[in-house]
């Protein structure tokens, strides 16, 4: 096997990076957001 990575190779751990970094700020935001609930927050009871 060759060093070089592929195009494909290349673009598959940039998007990994990006889902990781993503998912990092979510669980982040949502553990900020836990422990100041807004009102706008929930969801409706009825619909």
């Amino acid at each position: 096997m060759s060093e070089k990575k592929t195009e494909k190779q290349k673009r598959e751990e940039r998007l990994a990076e990006n889902l990781r970094a993503n998912l990092r700020r979510r669980k982040a935001a949502a553990r900020k957001s836990k422990d100041t609930p807004k009102p706008g927050d929930t969801a409706p009871e009825s619909s």
